[in-house]
């Protein structure tokens, strides 16, 4: 089988969510650091890979794909075990919504990308970027936090297993906490949160453990 490779970002929370789920199947990888402090992304080398400029993108079975929740809606159909998705119509609604939210909702308005935009145009430098932040994320995991019913009959977002929810959920967090988001008002997704980090998938995964120049999965 042609090797898997990921052009990636450790700190991009997209990159974050593809990196869990490769492990989640039990797949191995060769990473491409993507340098996006240092422009690299806007570099014709990865245009070349991504019009759009972005990560993070993926080589699998002999094709290139761009977009995360593309990729692991590839995974899943090509690799279903572990499914990402639960067997009941509801939870997988459920799943989607959550993911949804993330993807759709709080990620683009807080991309590196809009974040630099809302710098150039208020001339609020770093401060503007926090505040921009501190508006736009609580709201969305508020929403989330409304989906995290209680009795969801297991410690993950729909139930006993990881979805795409968590898989999109968990770098989230991780971003909310590294721009100082107050998530105490979140006891599901801080639950949530706790249940993911046991799983060696979701560990190995973090930007903490993944070394820019790392060629291994």
């Amino acid at each position: 089988m042609t090797a898997i490779t990921l052009y990636d970002f450790p700190k991009s929370s997209a990159a974050y969510r593809v990196r869990i789920g490769l492990g989640l199947k039990g797949l191995t990888w060769r990473t491409v650091p993507v340098d996006l402090a240092s422009g690299a992304q806007r570099g014709a080398d990865h245009r070349a890979r991504n019009a759009q400029g972005l990560v993070p993108v993926l080589d699998i079975d002999g094709q290139r794909l761009t977009q995360s929740l593309a990729m692991l809606e590839y995974l899943d159909d090509t690799r279903p075990d572990p499914p990402f998705l639960p067997d009941a119509p509801r939870a997988r609604a459920r799943a989607r919504q959550i993911a949804h939210i993330i993807a759709m909702d709080i990620h683009p308005v807080n991309n590196s990308g809009v974040l630099a935009h809302v710098e150039a145009l208020t001339g609020g430098g770093e401060a503007a970027r926090i505040e921009w932040m501190r508006h736009f994320m609580p709201k969305g995991l508020a929403g989330v936090e409304a989906l995290l019913d209680p009795g969801r009959g297991g410690p993950f977002c729909v139930g006993p297993a990881p979805t795409l929810a968590d898989i999109c959920l968990i770098p989230q967090v991780y971003n909310a906490r590294r721009w100082g988001i107050d998530l105490a008002p979140f006891p599901h997704i801080r639950a949530v949160d706790l249940a993911c980090a046991d799983l060696p998938a979701f560990a190995a995964a973090h930007p903490d453990r993944v070394a820019p120049q790392d060629g291994a999965g």
